[in-house]
């Protein structure tokens, strides 16, 4: 079996062993006519005539805009003391690579999955009999990753939102959400694959659930912060238009604190959607968690593996850790681990119409944001925070004493424990 290459070394790309989920600034700029992204912040007028002069890609108010400039232009604006100015940080995805055991290239048609219910599915059903899944019915989850294959025969049907937040042209285009990477589409898989019309497909926590798929990330696995946020809030306002329950589900990431994203996050949170998004794969070392997983009002989610150690499942090395000092209080606080989930070699959905074996608290995130859909689809009348209370409860029930750091109640490797559907 061959194996896929590694995407680059990016922490919150998903972390190969060590860690591709760091933050990825702008590189250093050699073309004086090469574009690149900054956000912009000053009086109203400077602010103003700023937008006029080089326009506006994502306007966040008070918070400032962001817009493409050339280096020149930047050297210029720098120079203005009215106007505070810096370069956008990228943002990656956060997946180990490993070798896969699928026919990778096979054609849609002849490829099928080595396990209808993947091991991840068959442990947060607490069912290793498991042959199908249920449940997500009247809620959405929007993924925010490279873009989804929404044609794949495990997700046909449940495509409601296709949207690409990453084009030069235009902050968003509605109707497009190509993935070329496999991330988008594998993180869709896990969370609401329904098997395909024949059954024989793949399936996800949540297959009744809907998809809003948008693609934050390029086909390199990065994107700039401003369009993750536009996209975040974009959800948020999605969710308040059309009456509907939404999970956000973030694969992605970085190192550092990102004020836009950080700003996004709660402006979700505050408006009832759920927000959830990986550690990081830079464990095991003690605060290592990325963000926007790290962010008090995103779930961040730790991987398993399908070892045994201490009578549970043990938190996988490459897993992120939070923050050991609040360890034990079971109050979730910046930079704290809140909820574990199967991370290690998880099988889900490819962008070719095959299936892909893959690691990394990126597999793990989409196991938790699928039980959130399955979860509140049966008690639509709850808010985001009562969601996350069961979410936690449950996750109490199954405390994670395997792997570093892991030990009985709150720890900073695996939070709370494994949030299961019983």
């Amino acid at each position: 079996m061959k194996k896929r290459k590694m995407l680059g070394s990016a922490l919150l790309a998903l972390s190969m062993g060590v860690s591709m989920f760091a933050t990825g600034a702008n590189g250093q700029v050699t073309d004086k006519n090469e574009s690149f992204r900054v956000v912009i912040k000053g009086p109203g007028s400077e602010m103003s005539q700023a937008k006029q002069n080089f326009g506006v890609r994502w306007d966040f108010g008070a918070d400032g805009f962001t817009t493409n400039v050339n280096e020149q232009q930047y050297e210029a604006l720098l120079k203005n003391k009215n106007l505070s100015v810096d370069k956008v940080p990228e943002v990656h995805l956060d997946r180990i690579e490993n070798a896969s055991k699928d026919k990778i290239g096979a054609t849609a048609i002849t490829s099928l999955p080595d396990d209808r219910t993947p091991w991840g599915i068959q442990a947060i059903y607490n069912d290793p009999y498991i042959t199908s899944t249920s449940g997500g019915s009247g809620i959405k989850v929007a993924v925010l990753d490279t873009g989804v294959y929404i044609n794949h025969y495990d997700l046909q049907g449940q495509g409601e939102q296709c949207k690409d937040f990453t084009q030069s042209s235009s902050s968003m285009v509605n109707g497009t959400c190509t993935d070329r990477n496999g991330h988008g589409t594998h993180v869709a898989g896990t969370v609401l694959a329904h098997g395909a019309s024949d059954g024989l497909g793949i399936y996800g926590v949540a297959p009744q659930a809907k998809l809003w798929a948008y693609k934050v990330l390029t086909d390199s696995g990065s994107g700039y912060s401003d369009d993750i946020s536009g996209a975040i809030r974009h959800a948020a306002d999605e969710a308040v238009r059309t009456g509907s329950k939404v999970v956000i589900s973030m694969s992605l990431g970085s190192s550092g604190k990102d004020s836009m994203i950080a700003s996004a996050v709660d402006y979700a949170y505050n408006k009832g959607l759920l927000v959830v998004a990986a550690a990081g794969n830079s464990g095991y070392a003690d605060n290592t968690i990325g963000y926007p997983g790290a962010l008090v009002n995103a779930v961040a989610v730790a991987a398993l593996e399908n070892v045994q150690q201490n009578g549970t499942y043990r938190v996988a090395d490459f897993s992120s850790r939070g923050n050991s000092a609040t360890d034990g209080d079971y109050v979730i606080q910046e930079r704290d681990v809140e909820i574990s989930a199967p991370g290690k070699d998880i099988q889900s959905t490819w962008y070719d119409g095959n299936y892909n074996t893959i690691s990394g608290t990126s597999m793990a995130t989409p196991h938790v944001s699928g039980l959130a859909a399955k979860i509140w689809s049966s008690n639509l009348a709850w808010s985001n925070a009562q969601l996350r209370a069961e979410l936690q409860r449950r996750a109490k029930l199954y405390d994670i004493k395997g792997g570093y750091y892991a030990t009985t109640g709150d720890d900073n490797a695996s939070g709370f424990g494994f949030a299961r559907v019983k």
